[in-house]
């Protein structure tokens, strides 16, 4: 096999970014990487522009609930396992890292038929479907959480962390501020929905924007779908997805209102970055934000709240207690020691290749 790593993970922002921070790491060490995804996934676009050949594959979504789509998406996992094994033995890589979400299911079986070494990564605090799926056929599971190693196969798990862009560390403050039309003379609260935006938490803000405004500039990263169209409030700067200006406005927020999706609430614990958490409640999801929440919340990096428990004044009341505890909750993000963690998954993914 050649010196070459094909990576995958897809859907959301979140299954991707990771990725991107163990690109540099693998090629310094002198691999080569390729990666594979669905069209229409995020993946692609992200993953294209960072110059990355990039495969598409079929890929059938895993859903909890009925839909009549259930029915054909096995025909579309069969098919992507069949393009996978074509992808892959052009390729010839020494390992398969996958990084999460349904595209990469297709992609570690055709491995595994291959005999292709793979890693996976968990970023969550419990593996999600996708990956419990992978487990069986991977050789390492890497994990953010220290505790998410008890729900690996003994022997399995390698506690690493959840890899962050090192550029994310690099933002400008004054350049953020510009990019928004701020002067700097009042704390900059940002908003954050996730890649695909968060609807029902953007409807909370919004109902509680007169009240915000008052005290703090917004940056609200809505998602592409969920534009407010027309005149916006001053002090409000809104943003579909956020690319390689996300440093600079991470750089230039004072404190943080945002999902907890893992690679989100890991970003703002290596920026010490003040967050009230509001996770994906259990009726939409299959209760990780949540888990996720209150481990970042028991540490003291971040304050959390139920969505359904949130109304617009009760959410200002909340967002003017974390400015109040923003250094408190900033001095304990700074005594934990921040591993790094695209370093760790680039080892493991080096032994997989050594083995093959």
């Amino acid at each position: 096999m050649d010196k070459k790593v094909v990576l995958t993970g897809g859907g959301t922002a979140g299954h991707v970014t990771p990725n991107l921070a163990i690109i540099p790491k693998l090629k310094e060490k002198g691999y080569e990487v390729e990666y594979i995804g669905t069209k229409e996934g995020m993946e692609n676009a992200i993953v294209s522009e960072a110059g990355v050949p990039f495969h598409a594959v079929s890929a059938g979504k895993l859903r909890r609930y009925l839909s009549m789509k259930n029915l054909t998406d096995p025909f579309r996992m069969l098919k992507g396992i069949s393009q996978s094994k074509k992808i892959l033995k052009s390729i010839n890589p020494c390992a398969v890292f996958s990084k999460g979400g349904f595209v990469g299911v297709p992609v570690v079986l055709a491995a595994r038929r291959l005999k292709i070494p793979v890693v996976l990564h968990e970023s969550d605090y419990t593996p999600g479907l996708a990956n419990r799926i992978c487990i069986p056929r991977a050789q390492k599971i890497c994990v953010s959480f220290k505790s998410t190693l008890k729900h690996i196969p003994e022997g399995k798990g390698v506690y690493t962390g959840l890899p962050i862009r090192s550029e994310l560390l690099e933002g400008d403050r004054e350049r953020g501020l510009k990019l928004c039309g701020f002067k700097g003379e009042r704390p900059v609260l940002l908003i954050m929905g996730g890649s695909t935006g968060a609807r029902a938490l953007n409807e909370l803000v919004d109902a509680a924007m007169p009240g915000i405004l008052a005290k703090f500039d917004v940056i609200h990263i809505r998602g592409n779908e969920n534009l407010l169209s027309g005149l916006v409030p001053p002090g409000y700067r809104q943003f579909g997805f956020a690319g390689r200006e996300l440093a600079d406005i991470y750089a230039a927020s004072d404190i943080a209102v945002s999902r907890a999706g893992a690679t989100a609430v890991f970003e703002l614990l290596a920026l010490k970055l003040p967050a009230l958490l509001i996770p994906l409640p259990k009726s939409a999801s299959r209760g990780d934000q949540i888990q996720n929440a209150r481990y970042f919340e028991r540490n003291g990096f971040s304050h959390s709240a139920d969505q359904e428990k949130l109304c617009p004044d009760a959410l200002l009341g909340e967002i003017n207690r974390l400015y109040r505890d923003r250094e408190k909750l900033r001095a304990a993000m700074e005594r934990d020691a921040a591993a790094d963690a695209a370093a760790n998954v680039v080892k493991v993914i080096e032994d997989a290749c050594a083995r093959a």
